[in-house]
């Protein structure tokens, strides 16, 4: 017999969701091979089986909030059924002495209570029928070895709920029938813990924002003449990312208090430049850092975000691409937002919001010109950062924008 347990998955997580069950009671499961998948606050991970065999049984249902080190399967040798099969209908009446004539028919258990833990369901299947209001025993799986599973319950419908009957003499209340235009449906755990940070940092921050907007015109000339060049060169399309990222890291280094964090009476000044780089995924908002984006030229620089991006999408984000970063940037423009105010990225103290481009007429000395525009925003802690700081490095990548040559010389 081995024990499945919740592996240690960070310094700062201490528990998850089961997610996904890869193996069912009665399956086969070999050494190594992945048994269930765990939702966490940041990433999701696939836990193994140590040992070959066969899964015995799930202590826990898909859903479940379950705690490091917890046992959540055991694996073991032969077949995952209980040796003790449920007993038969008629058997069981057979077997069960009758009622004495003094006692009340209507006092007997109802069969849940008599037979449930003889029965044989997934964790998710009883999970399932307690919420539906469904008698284990009434349903007829499809399993030959009787096996209760969520299909069944599923199948089987709902149970009708009792309804009490109202008292003659009381007014006529209207039904609430469910026609369908609502559902209920549970946040994921990360989209929990993205509300929650959310909250706490807007609660224990003095959050302001300050705006600008950039001129795209040389960038996007700039980019349009070197894209090709640049795509046979490193194999990997040259973005704005790599602008934004060269520009914040320059701007970082002339105002190193917005690459810093507050610790109580003390500032944690980093001396280090992982930038991270906020990526939209069906579960929520993720921000994998390009690490050391100081040390990285444009290609490696588009080249990590557009593998942090693919690793995000399909959900293989490791905790150490999630840790440690020191800023923020976040593209809403991609979306088409025309102007936010982004919200500081856990204990970080700046985060940096771009928009979409939009043509706008712009005075141009004593001329009106149709130019590219982007609208940028920052968002700083005030606890730490000045406004004279913040306008000022905001300034800075503006200039570093419409002047991407100065990007390329010292990069």
């Amino acid at each position: 017999m081995a024990e499945i347990r919740v592996p240690e998955l960070a310094e700062s997580i201490t528990e998850g969701t089961i997610a996904k069950w890869l193996k069912q009671p009665g399956e086969s499961v070999d050494k190594g091979e992945f048994i269930v998948e765990l939702e966490t606050d940041k990433v999701n991970v696939e836990v193994i089986s140590e040992e070959a065999g066969t899964v015995q049984e799930l202590m826990a249902a898909e859903g479940d909030t379950v705690e490091v080190g917890q046992v959540i399967a055991i694996v073991g040798a032969g077949s995952g059924a209980p040796a003790q099969q449920p007993t038969a209908p008629a058997q069981a009446a057979q077997e069960q002495p009758a009622p004495a004539a003094s006692e009340p028919v209507a006092a007997q258990a109802p069969a849940e209570a008599s037979s449930g833990d003889r029965l044989i369901a997934s964790p998710a299947a009883r999970k399932l029928a307690r919420e539906k209001g469904i008698n284990l025993a009434d349903i007829s799986p499809v399993d030959p070895m009787g096996r209760v599973r969520v299909q069944d319950v599923e199948a089987h419908g709902t149970a009708p709920k009792a309804q009490p009957a109202a008292p003659a003499a009381a007014p006529k209340q209207q039904a609430k029938v469910d026609d369908g235009r609502v559902e209920r449906v549970k946040m994921s755990r990360r989209r929990q813990t993205i509300a929650k940070r959310l909250l706490e940092v807007k609660q224990n921050t003095a959050m302001l924002t300050t705006f600008n907007e950039i001129d795209m015109t040389n960038v996007m000339e700039l980019r349009s003449r070197k894209k090709d060049e640049f795509f046979d060169k490193n194999d990997v399309r040259l973005g704005f990312m790599s602008f934004f990222t060269k520009a914040v890291v320059a701007a970082l280094k002339k105002y190193p208090k917005v690459n810093s964090e507050l610790d109580g009476d003390e500032l944690i000044m980093k001396n280090y430049f992982d930038i991270g780089i906020a990526v939209s995924t069906d579960g929520g908002l993720v921000v994998p850092n390009v690490v050391d984006a100081d040390r990285k030229n444009f290609a490696e620089i588009e080249a990590t975000i557009g593998e942090l991006a693919k690793k995000a999408r399909d959900n293989k984000l490791t905790l150490a691409d999630m840790s440690g970063g020191s800023f923020t940037i976040t593209n809403g423009g991609v979306f088409g937002s025309l102007l936010s105010t982004p919200i500081l990225n856990g204990t970080q103290v700046g985060i940096l919001g771009m928009h979409t481009i939009q043509k706008r007429p712009i005075a141009v000395g004593n001329n009106v010109e149709i130019r590219p525009m982007m609208y940028v925003a920052l968002s700083y802690d005030h606890r730490v950062i000045d406004g004279k700081d913040s306008v000022g490095f905001l300034k800075m990548i503006k200039e570093l924008i419409e002047n991407p040559e100065d990007l390329l010389l010292g990069s």
